[in-house]
């Protein structure tokens, strides 16, 4: 997967917005202004993500997917995950991952906002 499928993926979704609030190198994908997404553009060898998960999930995914899925870089590694496109997961289990974890995010969302999103 190319970081411009990715992008366009994430913007795809019901109010996602694109913004590089940690500086030029960092894209953030928001839903109604919280992270649900990070991408580093600095990443030449490999292309890797930062999306949010369940606690219970998370461990689970870095128990089965020990080369791909690691604790999140830089983030809270309880919630948030470093996935690695590219190695033992393919597209479709990638965007389920994103789908994870914009679907997190936006059940933390005020209800009347939530209930257009989902």
């Amino acid at each position: 997967m190319h970081i411009e499928k990715l992008r366009s993926y994430c913007l795809n979704k019901s109010d996602v917005q694109e913004e590089m609030p940690f500086g030029p190198d960092t894209l953030v994908f928001k839903v109604w202004g919280k992270i649900f997404m990070l991408v580093g553009l600095d990443q030449v060898d490999q292309l890797a993500f930062n999306v949010k998960c369940t606690p219970a999930y998370a461990i689970e995914l870095r128990a089965h997917y020990a080369q791909t899925v690691f604790p999140g870089y830089h983030m809270n590694k309880k919630h948030w995950n470093t996935v690695y496109v590219g190695r033992e997961l393919d597209d479709a289990a990638l965007y389920d991952l994103i789908d994870h974890s914009y679907q997190l995010v936006v059940q933390g969302l005020p209800k009347k906002i939530r209930k257009n999103l989902l």
